[in-house]
């Protein structure tokens, strides 16, 4: 006899269980490399923190900062039985400079080849902005790496139903040919795909 499914209750009681554990500048710095962990990437302004806050139901548990390029670190959130979200360092912002961009790149690139742990990677997208030079990057090491990924296209509500829906279409178009990529809209704001991304997390981490 199989268990039931999770409900959509318990989907959102597994995520409101989070809590911060640590934070690390480099791999070596990382907890044990044991269990699953899923990790969130994206811009700096692309909404990374307030989709994670979202998906756990709790408003301080990402640092969020009006000034792009502040979460400079790697850092994990516990779930249960070694299970754990990860929120990798925003890229891309151009007030950063340089050598600290190329820095953060190579402590990215060394974690989502190494990191055996890690069971996908969530790409978060400003809507009204995808696909900008890092994201194809980063889509360029999933595939590289042969890593799950699921896209957030972000800030859903800051565009009109059919333009949203017509960037979704455009994004997919773009990533048909990666077999483990998946996309969809969302809304930190208004909580429009909250139940979709857990859906996708939750299996994952299972």
């Amino acid at each position: 006899m199989t268990d039931a499914a999770p409900s959509v209750s318990d989907i959102q009681k597994y995520f409101a269980s989070a809590s911060f554990t640590q934070s690390a500048a480099r791999l070596a710095q990382c907890p044990l490399d044991e269990g699953l962990e899923t990790a969130f990437a994206g811009r700096s302004n692309a909404g990374k923190s307030s989709a994670i806050n979202r998906l756990t139901g709790q408003k301080k548990l990402a640092r969020t900062s009006k000034t792009p390029g502040r979460t400079q670190l790697i850092n994990f959130f516990m779930l249960k039985d070694q299970q754990r979200l990860v929120d990798l360092p925003g890229y891309g912002y151009a007030k950063v400079a340089i050598n600290k961009k190329l820095e953060w790149q190579k402590h990215l690139e060394q974690y989502l080849e190494k990191r055996t742990s890690l069971t996908g990677l969530v790409l978060v997208m400003d809507v009204r902005h995808p696909l900008q030079p890092y994201d194809v990057i980063m889509l360029d090491w999933v595939k590289q790496y042969d890593l799950r990924c699921h896209i957030l296209l972000t800030k859903a509500d800051k565009l009109k139903r059919g333009a949203a829906k017509q960037a979704l279409m455009a994004v997919k178009h773009a990533v048909k040919g990666q077999h483990n990529t998946s996309v969809q809209l969302f809304s930190a704001a208004k909580g429009d795909g909250v139940e979709t991304a857990r859906q996708v997390l939750f299996d994952w981490l299972h």
